[in-house]
Parts: structure tokens; sequence; C-alpha cells
């Protein structure tokens, strides 16, 4: 399949690094006019710099921190109104909480956990909604987990907080498909970034065991006997905001070499 995003204009979350950096380069290859954003203003200028424009495709960055909420929504508003941009996609992603036992959580865990997801999607969703009604074509998609399937021990706060947003999104996804707007969930197994290599080290200490020794473990849970890497994550982002994927609406798609028991 030849995938082409020409005059689409994407806004990608998380895309300094990991799975959001690869989304933005594969989407800037399919033709797309990517918005990179996140707090890390050097690291946001380095991904620019790498994206593809050799279709005229003209890519920028906004500076957002998605644990302040309020800036998010400032930011955002104030970058719409400078620009004047309609957005047709949005990818939804920012880094998980920390890991640790559900029960060992504190309160605020789980708030700041809910505002750094789901509030924050919600308010970006929110800004871009009406550009995606005018053009009648959205593709909003948002980078969460196999823990909405089946929660992954030690990760209490992610498992909870995810949960929340694929049923938001579920529910965003019956309201908006008249208006050609799509919202799907796209669910990474273990993946190489930088946040699998916290997990690995942090499971490494509790179990008194070495990073090698937890890494094969993990691997051996996953039928592909591999990590992911983050490009093949975006493969399936970058599918899911074509025109191909025009009748794929509400799911959760997981992308994670067949660990997830259920189907």
């Amino acid at each position: 399949m030849n995938i082409q995003l020409s005059n689409k204009n994407a806004l990608v979350c998380g895309s300094s690094a990991g799975i959001g950096k690869a989304s933005a380069l594969l989407l800037a290859q399919a033709g797309a006019n990517v918005t990179l954003l996140a707090r890390n203003e050097d690291k946001l200028k380095e991904v620019l710099a790498q994206l593809d424009s050799t279709k005229g495709q003209k890519h920028d960055y906004i500076i957002a921190d998605f644990s302040n909420p309020t800036n998010v929504e400032k930011v955002i508003e104030e970058s719409l109104h400078k620009t004047g941009k309609a957005y047709h996609i949005l990818i939804n992603n920012t880094g998980g909480p920390a890991a640790g036992l559900a029960i060992d959580a504190k309160e605020a865990d789980f708030i700041q956990a809910f505002n750094n997801h789901l509030i924050c999607n919600h308010i970006l969703v929110k800004a871009l909604v009406n550009g995606m009604k005018q053009n009648q074509y959205g593709r909003i998609i948002n980078i969460i987990s196999t823990s909405v399937k089946a929660p992954l021990h030690g990760l209490g706060v992610s498992n909870t907080i995810r949960g929340a947003v694929a049923s938001w999104a579920k529910t965003l996804a019956n309201e908006l498909g008249q208006f050609n707007i799509t919202v799907n969930n796209v669910l990474p197994g273990a993946t190489a970034t930088e946040r699998l290599e916290a997990i690995i080290n942090n499971k490494s200490t509790k179990a008194n065991k070495s990073v090698e020794e937890i890494s094969t473990e993990m691997m051996n849970e996953v039928p592909m006997r591999r990590f992911a890497e983050a490009n093949e994550i975006a493969q399936a982002v970058c599918f899911l905001a074509s025109d191909m994927a025009s009748y794929i609406n509400g799911i959760n798609l997981p992308v994670d070499g067949g660990r997830t028991a259920s189907l």
C-alpha cells in the first residue's frame, strides 16, 4: 500500500523520542505537514530537522508540558490563533506513569496520570475537532497500551489510566463518526524505547536480576521472541491516519508481536 497524506496537517504529541518521533517521521514521509509537540525544545529541533520535506511539506513544532493541562490548553489555542491551521490528524501520545503496584500508589499519582493522559488528550481533541469537521476528515489516534485488554503486572497506575483513555476514545468514536472523524487506539507491546529501558531497570533492581535476564524473560513472553521497534508501531499509526483506514473506527489495535493473550 502506498499511503499518501499530502495536504494533510498532523499534530504528533510526544514526538521528541520513541513512538511519537517514529510516527512523525513516517507521517512526513507520507507527505503530511507535521507539527511536533513535546516539552524539550532542543529535541524538537533535532526531530524537526529529520522530517522529510521533499513533497513541499511545511513542518513546525509546539512546546508544551503534558504534566500541566492548563499550559497545553493555552499553548494550543495560541498556536491555532497564530497559524490559522486546521488539523486532519491528531496523535495523542505521552510517556506513561511510573511503574509500581496500584495498592502502593498515592491518590495524587492517579490524578497526575489522569491529567497527563486523558485530560490533555481531551483538551487537544476539543481544540482541533472543529477543523476536522469543516474538512470532513479527522483521524484521532491514541497511543496507549495492551493493558486495556489485560492489566500488566507492576503498572498499576498505568493500567488504570489507559483503561479510562480507551473508554473515552470509544465514546468519542461513537459521537464523531458521523463527521468522517475516526477515533482509534494503538496498543503497543514492549517496544524498544526509553520507557521500556526504565521498566526493565526497575524490574532488575526489584528482582535482584541483571538487565539482560529481565530483558530475556520479557522477550520470552512474546511469541516473536523480541521487542518491537518504534517504527513498527508507527506503521500502524500511519495506516490509521490514512484514507485506507476510512471505515475503521473505535477499535483497540494491539501491535505487540502476539503477546496479549486475549483476542
